[in-house]
């Protein structure tokens, strides 16, 4: 395992990091707490979980799997400003992580989830999350500070300049990287850590190697290739993987002791085939489904609709897809249909990647009309 330093805060963190949010939660928590210790036998170090992951288990899990851990290890949970608007129930949170973590510390913590400026205000009001925060580090309680961000890379950069914080979790990989790059370059030459999220585009990538396979140079799998690009550039300090299975692990483990930087020649191919599209994908993160007051299962359509985007898949293919996909798909049991919108624009607001989810659902809207279903 290659380790890098976080930043400027003396951390040396492995390149490869692991995410909580892709346990089978069909499985006990002591089952996937073993996959944290396989993990850092293989020499991973930095873990990253949150409140409410896997249906609110992951934290749970990472403390059963830190009871017990044999190295060394960093820890990174997080907190949203909207839900922690005080200095109070900043410290609040914090304790109850800690607690679930069986923790003395956390060593980063995350203002968490920040889609736009506001959301940053509100975290620095006075009284608000940062202070809380920051009484909370004076305490011995976290290490560092830290931010995780789905906005473009001039806010990324912005925040970064006002010098609050210690480090950046951000959305990035193969398929929208020129997006936030300038957050990435800023965070980097200014000494900061640099989280990479996402590496495989929430699953996008493994789900379509077949129509991907230009990422890939010869002997290597999209996927391979993904993680390659974000491990191997030195931009990033870790990539961060969200791992369900040991051989998840020892793939990533292997890209990171064997890869080398994707070449010039490599970026301009890859470059070649990707539209600005790209950047348009969803990546079933799911913050729009919870705040839908019509029950519509947004992700699903979403990832329904990356046919369009990615693959240029016709309108008339999307209307035969429909029937499979509420046959036996990601939309089998919805609640509500696509149809069923108010445009109350709640989802728009919660989007991470600030796609115009209101337009896609009246095109669907379209299409199951059209299509009889």
């Amino acid at each position: 395992m290659i380790y890098t330093e976080y930043g400027k805060t003396g951390k040396k963190v492995s390149v490869v990091g692991f995410g909580g949010m892709r346990f089978d939660t069909s499985r006990s928590k002591e089952e996937n707490a073993e996959l944290l210790h396989y993990a850092n036998s293989k020499g991973i170090n930095y873990f990253d979980t949150a409140p409410n992951y896997c249906n609110d288990q992951s934290e749970d899990i990472f403390g059963i799997a830190f009871k017990d851990m044999p190295e060394q290890f960093y820890c990174s949970t997080k907190g949203m400003p909207q839900a922690f608007d005080t200095a109070q129930k900043a410290r609040e949170g914090v304790m109850k992580s800690l607690d679930r973590l069986g923790v003395p510390k956390i060593n980063f913590y995350h203002v968490w989830c920040l889609r736009k400026m506001d959301h940053y205000d509100l975290a620095m009001k006075k009284g608000g999350q940062y202070e809380g925060l920051l009484r909370c580090k004076e305490e011995g309680l976290i290490d560092h500070i830290v931010f995780s961000s789905h906005q473009p890379g001039h806010e990324v950069k912005q925040i970064l300049d006002e010098g609050h914080f210690d480090g950046v979790l951000m959305g990035i990989n193969i398929l929208n990287y020129p997006y936030r790059w300038e957050g990435v370059k800023a965070a980097h030459e200014s000494g900061y850590g640099v989280v990479a999220m996402n590496p495989l585009g929430g699953g996008v990538i493994p789900q379509h190697e077949k129509e991907l396979a230009f990422l890939g140079t010869e002997g290597e799998t999209p996927t391979e290739a993904a993680l390659r690009f974000v491990i191997s550039c030195p931009e990033i300090t870790v990539a961060l993987n969200g791992f369900t299975t040991r051989e998840h692990i020892d793939m990533a483990c292997k890209v990171a002791d064997t890869c080398k930087p994707l070449t010039e020649e490599d970026m301009a191919r890859v470059e070649t085939h990707l539209s600005q599209s790209m950047n348009e994908l969803c990546t079933a993160c799911g913050y729009c489904e919870k705040e839908c007051p019509q029950n519509i299962p947004i992700p699903a359509y979403m990832m329904f609709y990356n046919n369009k985007k990615m693959f240029g898949t016709s309108d008339d293919d999307m209307k035969k897809k429909l029937s499979t996909e509420f046959e036996w798909e990601t939309l089998v049991g919805r609640k509500a249909e696509a149809r069923d919108c108010t445009e109350c624009g709640n989802c728009e607001e919660a989007c991470t990647q600030h796609l115009n989810i209101i337009d896609r659902l009246k095109e669907i809207a379209e299409w199951e009309k059209e299509a009889g279903a």
